[in-house]
């Protein structure tokens, strides 16, 4: 079944239609779901929805264009509930140079917490890096970052990068991108890394996929993403599926 590693359910976008979305998606063929935090506030909600359907996990973390506002007193939040079971992971964190606000201090040294409560709570982390490869790559590097494990989400740089990520034992973070005609260096990338390393991601309720680019998107139209990986990998589409699921189950520590 599809595993989305990546969601963010929360979001007003499913105000109307959350529950019955969510409460469908095993019928969907939709098996498991991460719903991810972006600050302390979505944090909350995620843990809130991964507490009230099976299928539905959590992720708790505060993304770079929010650090602005983290404080001490969230971190500390994030460790106190980071060993709730269905948390999976610490995320998304990382560094976004595309949007000024906050400056790139402040980015870091919150990144940098982050990786270090991730590394002290055992849990893998999901990379949320824009415009920022090198500074991403070298942060990694310097607080052994990879040592927790984890996806770099979204991924939107060179093929030559993602094999670095790879054999660091990373994770890329596949999209509706992959679908779409400009999305060629994503195309590139999923041709050239294993199979094995890749795991598909909706980041609803954005980024949907082609034919639905530009409307609201969910977990189902992972079927999309995994047609294209299939048609660029040369297999079928059930194979893909098969394999993300345990690649998603490898990166979240589910089996076994």
């Amino acid at each position: 079944m599809i595993f989305d590693t990546h969601s963010h359910y929360d979001d007003e976008a499913f105000n109307e239609d959350r529950d019955a979305l969510l409460t469908d998606f095993p019928k969907q063929g939709i098996g498991t779901v991460v719903t991810v935090g972006a600050d302390i506030a979505t944090s909350k909600a995620a843990l809130s929805l991964a507490k009230k359907y099976d299928h539905v996990y959590a992720a708790l973390g505060v993304h770079p264009s929010e650090t602005g506002d983290l404080t001490e007193e969230g971190l500390e939040w994030i460790r106190q509930n980071a060993s709730e079971k269905k948390v999976l992971a610490i995320g998304e964190i990382g560094l976004d140079y595309y949007w000024k606000e906050p400056e790139p201090a402040v980015q870091k040294v919150w990144f940098e917490k982050q990786i270090a409560l991730a590394k002290e709570v055992d849990l893998p982390i999901i990379f949320h890096s824009r415009e920022a490869a090198e500074e991403t790559m070298k942060i990694i590097k310097d607080t052994k970052a990879y040592e927790c494990g984890g996806v770099i989400h979204c991924y939107s740089y060179s093929k030559e990068l993602a094999r670095e990520f790879v054999k660091m034992g990373y994770f890329i973070g596949v999209g509706g991108v992959v679908t779409f005609k400009n999305g060629r260096k994503l195309k590139e990338t999923v041709e050239d890394i294993p199979l094995e390393h890749i795991v598909l991601e909706t980041d609803c309720p954005y980024l949907a996929p082609e034919p639905n680019r530009g409307k609201r998107n969910d977990s189902t139209n992972l079927f999309y993403v995994a047609e294209e990986i299939a048609r660029l990998k040369g297999m079928t589409k059930e194979e893909v599926i098969a394999i993300t699921e345990e690649n998603a189950k490898r990166l979240y520590r589910m089996l076994g």
